[in-house]
């Protein structure tokens, strides 16, 4: 069977070092198991994500995006660019309707995109590497590399804003999205289909301008996942990641709760089932552990 090219967008957070490292060490090894083959844009940027919207312009904001997307048309075409960052995602496809909906926008953006040589024809389709795994490949096609099945983990499934709204996942309700705990379910082990934060805020870029809303905010999120009986919190998205997993420290010093949930991705647990070890699925790169994975790993 020959494997489904994509332009691979690794984004800042997931690239070898960087805090996200062990998610993209994951997504390899999920993705060589199912036929996926990622190749990465060569000379990529920063997306520009949040700052990208601290009074620099909008121009700037989408020329940083747009020359990923033009890389993606000159070195990879005919590919669909592909994320596993929520925000990277975001930055991405807003670029991409923005200059969709104005000739004038696309020509500036080419005038400072000819400065380094390249040229946006805009026909590249930005995409998350879940949508990948839920319309190109299918909840029947994740689970057939499955050998070892997680059978009694509870999984909380926390997609979180970004990766929500605006766009969010094609055929799935905003309010209620079903694709991460049918993921979770294709692997074995227990979606906590009740879980009542799933999609609430992380606080974001707020942990560091405003601590106490957000650690309120990831509080709940915690909070809501011990009630359903959770063994760990699984997520699409670097940035809710970090924050639900760094800051429970700070929230048992301040509230004097006794928080230790592992927050781990998708491509964690599928690895893990897939037959990785712990290495392979990343799971030295959490501050909390998941016992009962490790077991699982091996």
């Amino acid at each position: 069977m020959s494997k489904k090219q994509y332009a691979f967008y690794p984004g800042c957070s997931s690239q070898k070092g960087a805090s996200a490292s062990n998610y993209l060490n994951s997504i390899g090894v999920m993705c060589e198991k199912l036929d996926i083959q990622l190749n990465e844009i060569p000379d990529w940027n920063c997306c520009g994500a949040s700052i990208g919207y601290a009074e620099g312009g909008e121009l700037p904001r989408l020329a940083v995006s747009a020359r990923n997307l033009a890389l993606a048309e000159q070195n990879l075409p005919q590919q669909d660019m592909v994320s596993g960052c929520p925000a990277c995602w975001l930055a991405s496809r807003e670029t991409i309707e923005r200059l969709e909906e104005s000739e004038s926008l696309l020509a500036e953006t080419n005038e400072a995109l000819k400065e380094v040589g390249l040229n946006l024809k805009n026909d590249v389709k930005a995409r998350h590497m879940v949508e990948v795994l839920i319309e190109d490949v299918g909840f029947d096609a994740i689970k057939e590399p499955v050998v070892k099945p997680l059978e009694g983990l509870k999984v909380a499934g926390y997609i979180g804003c970004q990766a929500n709204r605006p766009f969010g996942i094609a055929g799935e309700s905003f309010e209620d999205p079903k694709y991460l705990d049918n993921m979770v379910a294709a692997v074995g082990a227990e979606p906590l289909v009740d879980y009542d934060q799933k999609i609430s805020c992380c606080g974001g870029a707020l942990a560091f301008s405003e601590p106490e809303k957000s650690q309120k905010q990831i509080q709940d999120i915690v909070q809501s996942a011990y009630d359903h009986g959770a063994d760990v919190i699984v997520t699409p998205c670097q940035l809710c990641q970090a924050n639900v997993e760094i800051y429970q420290r700070d929230i048992n010093k301040r509230e004097g709760t006794k928080f230790e949930m592992p927050v781990m991705y998708y491509s964690q647990l599928m690895t893990v089932a897939y037959g990785g070890d712990a290495k392979q699925a990343g799971l030295d790169g959490n501050i909390i552990p998941s016992d009962k994975l490790k077991k699982f790993a091996g």
